[in-house]
């Protein structure tokens, strides 16, 4: 299974973060959608709860800064133990919804209970600002920042692109992502990372046979 160690912000315009599994081997994996991003934090069972790095509120900090919301949240955002907790459980009933949604499976009404309370309350407040860019209403809070992730879920599942929530294809990697591309192909976390693995196994078994 692959997981991130850590993640870091990708360059301006370039989606996705760069990720470092336990092996050292960096590489970038776009995730397609914010609330996806989130599940890079760790999630439910044994497996993934080894990549927690939602045990403390400075974990929450990080991933606001790595990932694909505009920078400079974090500024004044204040975490405390409790919100991060409801971080975890909204993450962890995410995976679970999103897996069901790769696998075809009907979602669990407890998994869609905790989402939609999240999503009920107020999102952040984005502004305009004077040289064109976004910037951050004042006052941005924690169940804020939440509820902007779970709303961006829901659109996930039940917008145009629904039906292309996805698990990496390899069989040691269980990366979700949504294929956001025009031919709706893409199989692989990331092609430098699993998708080069693939290639590389078909050629050995190709010379070999």
């Amino acid at each position: 299974m692959t997981q991130p160690a850590t993640g870091t912000a990708g360059s301006p315009g370039s989606p996705g973060m760069t990720l470092v599994p336990r092996d050292g081997q960096r590489f970038r994996f776009d995730a397609g959608a914010l609330c996806l991003e989130l599940l890079l934090t760790g999630g439910p069972g044994p497996v993934a709860s080894r990549y927690e790095s939602l045990d403390h509120p400075d974990g929450l900090l990080a991933w606001v800064r790595d990932c694909r919301l505009p920078a400079g949240l974090d500024a004044d955002l204040v975490v405390t133990d409790d919100a991060t907790a409801r971080f975890r459980t909204v993450r962890d009933a995410l995976w679970r919804l999103a897996l069901a949604r790769a696998e075809g499976e009907p979602y669990a009404p407890a998994d869609l209970a905790v989402l939609n309370e999240a999503a009920a309350a107020p999102p952040l407040v984005t502004l305009l600002a004077p040289d064109g860019t976004r910037a951050w209403g004042a006052g941005a809070t924690a169940t804020a920042l939440l509820a902007t992730v779970a709303r961006d879920a829901v659109d996930l599942f039940t917008g145009p692109h629904a039906d292309r929530v996805r698990v990496c294809a390899a069989d040691d990697c269980a990366l979700l992502f949504v294929d956001t591309s025009r031919p709706g192909a893409r199989r692989w976390c990331s092609m430098t990372r699993c998708g080069n693995r693939h290639k590389a196994r078909a050629h050995r078994a190709r010379t070999t046979s």
